[in-house]
């Protein structure tokens, strides 16, 4: 039992979105959907499965909209694509149109550094804030559901230290357009429980109660799965997570990937908190995986076979 009495939360699977936006080869569209389909019927009903990004910043992603079109159409499924500006939302929308499946949720980013932020999508903080006030604005007002995440949230590859309070003030600001949720991410890996249980318990005391918390770790120093916990004591409703391990961001050295997909549900499985994804098969999704990528993936859960 958590410190919060909380008995559940819920994974969104970043696998096919930032778990291969960082690898060196492209993937084949279908091998995404093949990703997608296999983590839907291990129980996922949330997932990132595209970026709205200039292919040539990102050329693993520029298959976006026939990734899109390929999506099961499942009711019960929420499909999120990343948009770093206002186009990406258009894009995002246009994915909709003529009685196609399509997004259901825009995944709004902002970087809680200059340096970074200007690196990643041409942004400094203030700009961000506005550049994301229109999109969540935008994409509320046109039928999709607005989420927004703030990245480099405990720490910066080119700043180094990311002041609490840089991120408390970006949540306000982003807290006022009422978005769906609000996402905290070591987009570096450089966080701690003790950090991750001070920024979140921040946000709890910021955010009202219609706007719930995500998290979101990556790997690099070993401690993402030892945050994932911090999180969920925190409050946290809301994890991302990479089938795999796999991920990085591309404007962020030697960022490596997101905690493990498997690694997750073997943690909470063995907690006591529920979340509704079948450990043996996203174990299987590893597998296949590895046949596709000619590697082993980081997950240690699944090189422990569970």
């Amino acid at each position: 039992m958590t410190q919060n009495n909380q008995t559940s939360v819920n994974i969104v699977e970043v696998g096919p979105r930032d778990g291969l936006q960082n690898e060196p080869d492209i993937i084949s569209t279908a091998d995404k959907l093949g990703i997608i389909s296999k983590m839907i019927d291990a129980g996922i009903r949330r997932m990132e499965v595209a970026s709205f990004v200039h292919p040539k910043r990102v050329p693993q992603m520029a298959d976006a909209e026939a990734v899109i079109a390929g999506l099961p159409d499942r009711d019960d499924v929420s499909y999120i694509g990343l948009c770093l500006n206002k186009r990406g939302v258009l894009r995002a929308l246009a994915t909709k149109e003529e009685g196609q499946r399509g997004i259901d949720e825009a995944g709004c980013v902002i970087v809680a550094s200059d340096t970074f932020g200007q690196k990643n999508q041409g942004q400094t903080i203030e700009q961000g804030i506005r550049e994301n006030r229109e999109m969540i604005r935008f994409a509320k007002a046109e039928g999709l559901k607005a989420q927004v995440t703030i990245s480099a949230a405990f720490g910066c590859p080119f700043e180094g230290h990311v002041p609490p309070e840089t991120v408390m003030h970006i949540a306000s600001e982003m807290a006022e357009e009422e978005p769906l949720e609000i996402a905290l991410a070591d987009t570096i890996g450089v966080g701690v429980p003790a950090q991750v249980e001070d920024l979140f318990g921040r946000l709890k005391e910021l955010l009202p109660s219609n706007i719930s918390m995500r998290a979101h770790f990556h790997d690099t120093r070993n401690t993402g799965i030892a945050n994932a916990w911090a999180a969920v004591r925190s409050g946290v409703t809301t994890l991302d997570a990479s089938i795999g391990g796999l991920g990085g961001c591309p404007f962020a050295p030697n960022a490596t990937g997101n905690i493990s997909t498997e690694d997750l549900i073997n943690l909470l499985d063995r907690s006591g908190i529920k979340h509704g994804v079948d450990l043996t098969q996203a174990i299987a999704t590893n597998k296949w995986f590895e046949t596709i990528l000619g590697r082993q993936l980081p997950s240690l859960v699944a090189r422990a076979e569970g």
